[in-house]
């Protein structure tokens, strides 16, 4: 085996793999406060892609300052499909809310086919061009920036989660929903926040994945790895999020690498289906149990 080319794959992978975290951390964000599976996530993130292209592209902005416009626009993507979309349906069964999730996700398809038409595109070139060497380990200078941005957001995220009012409201949400609301927290006003702090976390990942593969109305299906992510982690998980978001990039890029990319996805679904047969709830994920 070349083990420095296996090096340099895994390194790609991890840093890769950290950019899943970020999306999957926005999954478990909505999740944990609403109990919601948000299957648009991916859509979302494509969505934040293109305004960066619109904005980069069609406009002529300054890349760093089309980037924070872009990942701001998915956030209120994010916090307008809560208040109109799935606030409504509280109350109803969670199949109908993911019914809905997957209705937002094929409207978001269609409108950027409508606006941008289906054909691939190339995000404008905004990351540093130098070559990232870690020893004698070479790593592309988009993926390494790419997960340095991702990584900084990712610090930032859990800071806020652990210190500020608006995170332990939103933990206390996601611990008891009725205790919250007897504790003078506004529920209804941190699904919101929840939903635009996730839609945040995955729009900056889908311009970085965007700006190192390209872009195109497919490019939601990255959303797919994700769902494996969360539910590998654990639905109600951040540990999970970032564990399992690691672990499946690198998984994916070593798979690609030696078996072929035909063989991305299967290797990936074929760690969730041994982990949904040992840890049903995945590996960091609540065991939860109810009493009839």
């Amino acid at each position: 085996m070349d083990w420095l080319f296996f090096g340099e794959i895994s390194l790609a992978g991890l840093a890769m793999g950290g950019l899943y975290a970020l999306i999957a951390l926005g999954f478990v964000i909505i999740y944990k406060a609403t109990r919601v599976i948000n299957f648009a996530i991916g859509e979302i993130m494509m969505f934040a892609a293109y305004l960066f292209l619109a904005f980069a592209g069609g406009m002529e902005m300054s890349p760093w300052i089309a980037l924070p416009l872009a990942v701001i626009g998915g956030s209120i993507l994010g916090g307008v499909i809560e208040k109109t979309m799935i606030r409504p349906m509280l109350g109803e069964s969670p199949i109908s809310v993911v019914m809905v999730t997957i209705g937002i996700a094929s409207i978001l398809v269609g409108l950027v086919e409508f606006i941008w038409t289906a054909d691939p595109q190339l995000l404008p070139n905004f990351l540093p061009r130098e070559p990232v060497f870690i020893g004698e380990l070479y790593l592309a200078p988009k993926i390494a920036y790419g997960f340095l941005i991702g990584s900084a957001l990712l610090i930032v995220y859990l800071l806020y989660f652990r210190f500020s009012r608006g995170g332990v409201a939103l933990r206390a949400t996601a611990s008891d929903q009725a205790a919250a609301y007897s504790m003078g927290i506004n529920v209804r006003r941190v699904f919101n926040m929840a939903w635009v702090f996730g839609s945040l976390a995955a729009s900056l990942a889908g311009v970085l994945v965007a700006a190192t593969g390209g872009l195109s109305p497919q490019f939601g299906i990255i959303g797919l790895s994700v769902l494996v992510v969360v539910i590998v982690g654990g639905l109600d998980s951040i540990l999970g999020a970032l564990v399992a978001g690691v672990f499946i990039g690198w998984l994916e890029t070593v798979a690609g690498a030696y078996l072929g990319g035909e063989y991305r996805m299967p290797a990936t679904f074929l760690v969730l289906a041994i982990i949904l047969v040992i840890r049903p709830y995945g590996l960091f994920g609540t065991h939860e149990i109810e009493r009839v």
